[in-house]
């Protein structure tokens, strides 16, 4: 079967999605499917670039900036995406029809490329929603009710009407649907995040050594760093730990928080606390196998739920899970069930302290939490399950997919 995949980042980028987004295709390219993947890239000289990646096809379009610039350039790049791939593609597109697309959010404005795609080959699509905007906007306070946000919920509804099923990331996430009275408009499915549990090419690096972080327990986070996650948070915890010789922080990747995190740790004068631009993904992966505790952290005014990509990371490598979170996020629940981290809620500092302090004077509790997140992912997170579940879902393989919740 002919697989298409459409996503607004690809590697090399070190989003966390991009990494995402690779583990699908290659394991569908595993089970015996064609796989085109089709994303925007902002590096670009030429127009679009096409390789063959790991038995994929990969087109690669160019593309304004969307992460790290204003959120008015982001907007106006980001609308554009659609109409960029079609113009950029339609060659390609016209002359490879596919079986299957699968589209991924962010971005939301995938819906106009995705019902011409499906106009022309007449086959099913599956959207892949991981970012339920522009509700979460409204809930950090960085969008207000004015033309912009009808014109993003026009938008949103655009990519969800385009869809055959659904795929949200967390139970929780039905009931935004529900509260709308969208369920039974919409084919919905819980669709958790992946990885591949294969052995990852890991380059042999010692950044404890190169940045002076021996004997310390790190506590590290790597992925976005944007309104929805918070970091302040983080730096006030780094704040009230500042006195503490053996813990440090380490931050690492890009978005529109860097600057303000940047004067926030000047303005406190923290010598604990490291921020670092995003990085290729071997070196990401070589930070990840070498530091301690990975951080979780999301604005406490957040009413869509999210279990953010970086924690595959984490427990793919055995890394205990700190995590300040925003209340009635069931990720709570699945870290406590699985005991596999500490959480706590969003802007309770002392809390957040306290189970930071646990981690870093408990080297058998980091050790034990560890492994059960490993454990956790071999259970739940396999990229092989994920594959079935979609092909499933739109009815394409007639084998029972691994059993998940579903909408009523």
């Amino acid at each position: 079967m002919r697989v298409q995949i459409i996503a607004d980042c690809y590697l090399p980028s070190t989003k966390s999605s991009a990494k995402l987004i690779h583990d699908l295709g290659v394991e569908f390219r595993r089970q015996g499917h064609e796989v085109r993947i089709a994303a925007p890239d902002d590096t670009l000289v030429s127009d679009r670039v096409i390789n063959r990646e790991e038995g994929m096809t990969v087109m690669r379009f160019h593309s304004g900036k969307i992460k790290g610039t204003s959120k008015y350039l982001r907007g106006f790049h980001e609308s554009r995406l659609s109409a960029l791939l079609w113009n950029s593609g339609r060659d390609v597109f016209e002359a490879q029809p596919a079986d299957l697309i699968v589209f991924y959010s962010p971005s939301i404005f995938f819906g106009s490329l995705v019902g011409k795609l499906k106009r022309l080959w007449g086959c099913p699509a599956y959207l892949i929603l991981r970012d339920i905007f522009p509700q979460w906007a409204i809930d950090a306070g960085v969008l207000n009710k004015g033309p912009a946000y009808w014109f993003f919920c026009r938008k949103e509804v655009e990519q969800y009407s385009v869809a055959d099923v659904i795929g949200v990331q967390s139970p929780a996430n039905l009931n935004y649907f529900r509260d709308r009275g969208w369920a039974d408009r919409y084919r919905l499915d819980v669709l958790y995040n992946w990885t591949t549990l294969d052995e990852q090419d890991v380059p042999k690096t010692d950044f404890r050594t190169e940045w002076g972080l021996q004997d310390k327990v790190v506590f590290f986070y790597g992925g976005n760093i944007g309104v929805a996650q918070d970091m302040h948070n983080v730096v006030r915890l780094a704040d009230s730990l500042r006195d503490d010789p053996a813990v440090r922080f380490l931050l690492v990747g890009d978005g529109s928080e860097v600057h303000r995190l940047q004067a926030d740790v000047s303005a406190r004068g923290l010598t604990n606390i490291s921020l670092r631009p995003a990085v290729g993904q071997r070196e990401y992966l070589g930070m990840l196998s070498e530091f301690d505790v990975g951080l979780i952290t999301l604005d406490g005014h957040l009413k869509t739920q999210n279990f953010p990509g970086k924690l595959l990371g984490y427990m793919y490598y055995s890394k205990p899970i700190l995590a300040s979170i925003n209340p009635g996020n069931d990720l709570q629940d699945m870290v406590e069930e699985f005991d596999c981290g500490l959480v706590c809620r969003n802007g309770d500092d002392a809390e957040f302290r306290e189970r930071a302090v646990r981690l870093a004077s408990d080297a058998l509790l980091r050790q034990r939490l560890g492994l059960n997140g490993r454990l956790l992912l071999e259970e739940r997170f396999a990229v092989s399950r994920t594959v079935k579940q979609i092909l499933s879902a739109v009815g394409l393989n007639p084998a029972t997919s691994a059993a998940m919740p579903r909408a009523a």
